[in-house]
């Protein structure tokens, strides 16, 4: 699991190898940044056109630690996160604070998203997602059809735009396309959502070409859509107009309640980052039915024994 706030990985801890001096010459410190770009690209294999840029070091509130932004920059798209950076230029940790004093399932805005479950159901499970995105491929194969056939009365799953476009290249375009689907119809996101995680090699393809990849994103939404008798004209002509307000609102508001990964999931308000099993998803899932009077499922409760 990568996690850079656009990418996945809860924490990040590795070497940058030999120290360097606490009063660095400007040779010194362009090395440094060298060696933290490096180290960047690599663990999270981005592509080469993402271009990183790390700022200036200043004291953090961590002892042995000071802290450096580190910005991602793709097209016209950017984002800076912070890192913590110890004082022996060693290591470098992802830096996060989290408020509790904020309630975060309100700041959630679930309006005209499509709906999984009981859609009255008292436990809310939203999932900031990206298609594109292999760790929430795994979690969607998680979640579908098990813990949806275990829980489907007693939960309701939410999907959220957040993808990651400094290294997915089709993951906004497969946002958009499934947002025309869900203006017209629940079901139809959800056939596309359940494709485009279990097909992303196909979707892919050999040559990882964009445009073709996008073309099969309009093909497969324009098929699904055929499928289940939707307004077709409607339906392409939002498929090509890839209006992006919508899904950029969706991750600005993700950014806004902490959301650094992808997927990072709410379970009435419990915080889950990258993927879990679906044991530790039952754990969080019976505990906030408990919590909210419900009683788990006896077949929940019977698997999870067998777990053990």
């Amino acid at each position: 699991m990568f996690k850079i706030r656009l990418l996945f990985i809860s924490t990040l801890l590795f070497a940058l190898g030999c120290a360097a001096q606490s009063n660095q010459s400007k040779q010194d410190l362009n090395a440094l940044n060298r060696r933290i770009e490096q180290k960047v690209r690599l663990t999270f294999d981005l592509p080469s056109a993402v271009s990183v840029s790390v700022g200036s070091r200043v004291a953090s509130e961590i002892p042995g630690y000071d802290k450096v932004p580190i910005t991602l920059s793709s097209q016209n798209h950017s984002s800076t996160h912070d890192f913590l950076i110890s004082k022996d230029d060693k290591t470098l940790i992802e830096w996060e604070k989290i408020d509790l004093t904020k309630d975060v399932m309100q700041s959630i805005d679930l309006t005209g998203r499509p709906v999984r479950g009981n859609k009255q159901a008292k436990v809310v499970i939203v999932n900031y997602d990206d298609f594109e995105c292999p760790f929430c491929a795994r979690m969607h194969q998680t979640l579908f059809p098990n813990l949806l056939k275990t829980y489907g009365d007693e939960v309701k799953f939410v999907y959220k735009d957040y993808p990651l476009i400094e290294m997915h290249p089709w993951a906004m375009h497969a946002a958009i396309d499934a947002n025309c689907l869900a203006a017209q119809n629940n079901d139809a996101y959800w056939d596309f959502a359940d494709y485009a995680h279990n097909n992303q090699k196909e979707i892919n393809g050999d040559k990882r070409d964009i445009k073709q990849a996008d073309a099969r994103l309009d093909s497969l939404t324009h098929d699904i859509g055929q499928k289940r008798s939707l307004d077709l004209t409607k339906l392409d002509a939002c498929t090509k107009a890839q209006d992006e307000t919508a899904v950029m609102a969706s991750r600005a508001e993700g950014e806004k309640i902490g959301v650094e990964a992808t997927p990072t999931m709410f379970i009435n308000g419990e915080r889950l980052s990258g993927v879990k099993s679906e044991e530790e998803m039952r754990a969080v899932i019976d505990r906030a039915l408990k919590d909210a009077g419900e009683t788990p499922p006896a077949s929940a409760t019977s698997a999870a024994k067998a777990d053990r």
